[in-house]
């Protein structure tokens, strides 16, 4: 296909609006080649320079202004993460309560739920297993707002809260979006309505440099292939493993980060489905800390047993 013929006013208008040679060569249909030899032509002509920014930076523009990306800016501070809570209606967890502890002890300037607070598990797409005991949606929906409530209160004053969703926490609107689409947009059918003191979130951005969504790559070796494939620093949950991989090469260290859960890994929520067959699930949860708007070395919260949770090489009572 012939290239599309263009202006020296369009390209200039290009440069202006998108930035990258290689995204105005796809605009145009033609050779990145002729848009770097027109605007070297352009800019000895009229005395002028048509800066060009990379493809990332233009991601980073999109990211940047994009509603369902809540970006966040700290120096110095701490960000506590969670993740896979699966709240059940009468179990507070060890690492529940460790979460709060820490949210009292370590004063995070912002706290992030990093997917699947609810189950949900009378709306899921999964049939129930023989006859097995689940709670309702209101039932779930009260205890979450009962062990969020908690969080909040235990964190400092003008602290963030945010919420990047899972694939359980997106059962609800699902369910309602599927049976009743006559009442979009009507208060209580969205899971934010529930909660909020909570900002919902499909993905959290730090510093530019720090991706916590709930899940990217599947697998045993998700957090490797997400800090591979992403090019940052990316925090994730979803499989419960609760571990820190580093990734480093010419551009400096990155970290490859799996939150664990809040949940315990034999609880009810599971038992049925995983038939009680060993988990490489681990109950604990991810501290980030900054110093001068760099990531430190990511630090794992592990239950150590019912009472205390490991730390730092110590045992804290929770």
């Amino acid at each position: 296909m012939a290239s599309q013929k263009f202006t020296d006013d369009e390209l200039i208008c290009a440069f202006q609006d998108i930035k990258s040679p290689t995204l105005i060569a796809k605009k145009f249909n033609c050779d990145v080649r002729q848009i770097y030899h027109r605007r070297r032509n352009i800019e000895a002509k009229l005395g002028v320079e048509l800066k060009a920014g990379s493809i990332r930076s233009v991601i980073h523009e999109q990211l940047d202004n994009h509603p369902a990306v809540k970006q966040i800016e700290i120096k110095d501070g701490v960000v506590l993460i969670g993740s896979d809570a699966h709240y059940w209606p009468n179990i507070i967890t060890t690492a529940h309560r460790g979460f709060v502890h820490f949210c009292d002890g370590l004063k995070p300037k912002v706290v992030i739920m990093n997917g699947d607070v609810c189950d949900f598990a009378t709306i899921s797409r999964f049939p129930p297993i023989g006859w097995e005991s689940r709670p309702s949606v209101i039932q779930e929906i009260e205890t979450c707002q009962d062990r969020l409530e908690e969080i909040v209160q235990a964190a400092p004053k003008g602290a963030a809260f945010i919420w990047t969703l899972g694939n359980h926490d997106g059962r609800l609107e699902t369910k309602l979006a599927s049976c009743a689409p006559e009442f979009a947009k009507v208060s209580g059918v969205h899971l934010k309505d529930h909660f909020p003191r909570w900002t919902p979130a499909w993905m959290a951005m730090i510093n530019n440099d720090v991706v916590v969504k709930h899940r990217f790559k599947g697998g045993i070796h998700a957090p490797h292939n997400n800090v591979i494939q992403s090019g940052k620093s990316m925090v994730t949950g979803h499989l419960h493993s609760l571990k820190v991989v580093p990734w480093s090469d010419y551009n400096g260290t990155r970290w490859g980060i799996d939150c664990g859960t809040l949940a315990e890994p034999y609880g009810p929520q599971f038992q049925d489905y995983t038939e009680i067959n060993p988990v490489s699930w681990r109950s604990g949860f991810i501290v980030l800390t900054f110093k001068d708007g760099k990531l430190l070395m990511p630090e794992m919260v592990l239950k150590y047993d019912n009472d205390h949770m490991e730390f730092r090489g110590g045992i804290v009572k929770v």
